[in-house]
């Protein structure tokens, strides 16, 4: 009799077994994978923008989304961030439009001398003018944020107070910092920023007109006592995302993403302008730069220099169907409403 129990329990436990495991599972679910490319070293705001948006992702999708980064030009280049971009190479890519001019018209109207006194109202002025205009050369990609770098400055070795200061003064300037310091009477030399601090050294150039963070990262102020606020242009800077992807993705995941859009171009402006001031103070406490701010009669003859530049880009625009008045005119005013809060 216990044999026969034995057999009995024996083969209700085996059809236990059996049962457990033909029974479904809940798996759990794997996470929305997507890359995110950028063209400039880790270190650089552009990519502590860029992880700081992963790490935003990935908290407020509660995991379901998993953002892997690329840096440093690792996956996709910074010229060909876009078409890599609309082509799937990258799911996102973070692409600066001042490199390529010619196909990003409107929102490279921020690189004008419109005279930004920092990179949030910069950044902030950018996403209204996207918003406004749609440009057509966004209409492959699903538009994530957008941001700009601070200002460009002047930082020599020499004061500059005035026009006449300036004038022949060879400067390390590119893109559209160029032209400007072109127009305002200064010498314009191109270089990586890497090669400048060696060009400093052997009087290649005088100092440079960037934005205010290379004071510190680039140790510039040690080499370039002077500095002279003019407020020049600014580069303007998109994150994009693979339409066929954007897509696919559920609509609380979109709804996540949407929602970050303006308050990522902040945060970024604030952290950008919050990295000018820590290196403006280093550069104050450890080598006593001058920060001179050009008097208003002094900042008139300036801007009347810049202002056919941007008399300028309103003609090209024009006449390319653009309605480049009011372009400038619309920059003018989110900048006023932005400078006000």
């Amino acid at each position: 009799m216990k044999r026969r129990l034995g057999f009995i329990a024996a083969g209700i436990f085996l059809a236990a077994v059996l049962t457990m495991a033909w029974m479904p599972t809940t798996a759990t679910a794997e996470p929305i994978k997507l890359t995110y490319a950028n063209f400039p070293p880790a270190p650089t705001f552009p990519c502590v923008q860029m992880e700081r948006w992963k790490t935003e992702v990935e908290k407020r999708t509660n995991g379901k989304v998993a953002v892997q980064t690329f840096p440093g030009g690792t996956l996709v280049d910074a010229k060909g961030m876009m078409d890599g971009v609309i082509a799937g190479t990258a799911d996102i890519g973070c692409l600066c439009m001042a490199y390529q001019p010619g196909r990003f018209i409107v929102t490279n109207a921020t690189a004008l001398p419109m005279g930004f006194p920092n990179a949030t109202v910069a950044s902030l002025v950018l996403w209204d003018l996207y918003d406004k205009y749609k440009p057509d050369e966004f209409s492959k990609v699903k538009v994530l944020t957008m941001f700009a770098c601070a200002p460009a400055n002047i930082y020599a070795n020499v004061p500059v107070h005035n026009l006449a200061d300036l004038k022949g003064l060879q400067l390390r300037a590119s893109g559209g910092v160029a032209d400007v310091l072109k127009a305002l009477g200064g010498t314009p030399v191109g270089m990586p920023q890497s090669e400048t601090p060696e060009a400093l050294q052997k009087g290649v150039v005088k100092g440079a007109v960037s934005s205010l963070e290379t004071l510190m990262d680039f140790k510039y102020a040690e080499l370039c006592r002077h500095v002279t606020i003019f407020n020049g242009p600014i580069y303007p800077f998109s994150v994009v995302m693979n339409m066929a992807k954007w897509n696919s993705l559920p609509e609380d995941v979109k709804k996540v993403f949407d929602d970050l859009r303006i308050e990522q171009a902040e945060w970024t402006g604030k952290y950008m302008d919050d990295h000018v001031n820590k290196s403006i103070a280093w550069s104050k406490e450890n080598y006593k730069i001058e920060i001179y701010n050009l008097p208003p009669a002094e900042m008139a003859l300036w801007n009347e220099k810049m202002a056919p530049i941007t008399a300028k880009w309103v003609e090209d625009a024009t006449a390319k169907g653009l309605p480049g008045a009011a372009i400038v005119d619309d920059m003018k005013a989110f900048a006023k409403k932005y400078q006000g809060k």
